[in-house]
């Protein structure tokens, strides 16, 4: 039989390096579960996943033996994605990585609350897109939509490459400001319940 939460702490905060194995054995497919519906990433979901127990065993000292350690890991690894989506945030190829994922996660997936979620973002997106300046719209929508490079959209439009460059980079920085992290959190809280 396998030991409960409280004698694992214990056994924890004593360093037994077993015990976190034991922790980690019996909590992973929860920790990544949770990290892969805020971030729709497998690489990522590692990453937070690894960070999380990381964080337990450096931590071990200060845990509360009564305490419910999948609340523990759970508000450890929420904090983590917070952090992830703050960062994909800052950067366009992470954001763009986050929605190509969002893509793929809505044409694979065949659970009801997954494709909801994704098309309820694909319409909040598509709005978004819609309220854009025509020329970022037609520019964002030959890009990532037809997968024309700036060169063949330069050419198509009658325009510079240096222009699509920055009409693309306009129009990926007004979608994230239109798309509120929150939002995107929302939705992804609102699925995980």
């Amino acid at each position: 039989m396998l030991p409960n939460d409280t004698i694992l702490i214990a056994q924890l905060k004593s360093s037994d390096e077993l015990a976190l194995k034991l922790i980690y054995d019996r909590y992973f497919e929860k920790v990544y579960q949770l990290s892969f519906r805020f971030l729709k990433d497998a690489a990522w979901s590692e990453e937070v996943v690894q960070d999380v127990f990381l964080s337990v065993w450096l931590h071990r000292h200060g845990l509360h033996e009564d305490g419910n350690l999948w609340v523990y890991l759970y508000v450890i690894a929420k904090r983590r994605c917070l952090n992830k989506l703050r960062e994909v945030k800052k950067s366009d190829q992470l954001f763009n990585r986050l929605i190509e994922n969002i893509e793929q996660l809505s044409i694979s997936s065949h659970e009801t609350e997954e494709w909801i979620w994704a098309n309820d973002l694909e319409n909040f997106a598509q709005k978004a897109i819609a309220a854009l300046p025509k020329q970022q719209q037609l520019v964002y929508k030959l890009s990532r939509e037809e997968g024309l490079s700036h060169k063949e959209i330069a050419q198509k439009l009658n325009i510079s490459p240096f222009t699509v460059r920055n009409h693309l980079g306009e129009a990926l920085k007004n979608l994230k400001t239109s798309i509120p992290l929150q939002n995107y959190l929302i939705l992804a809280f609102a699925c995980f319940l």
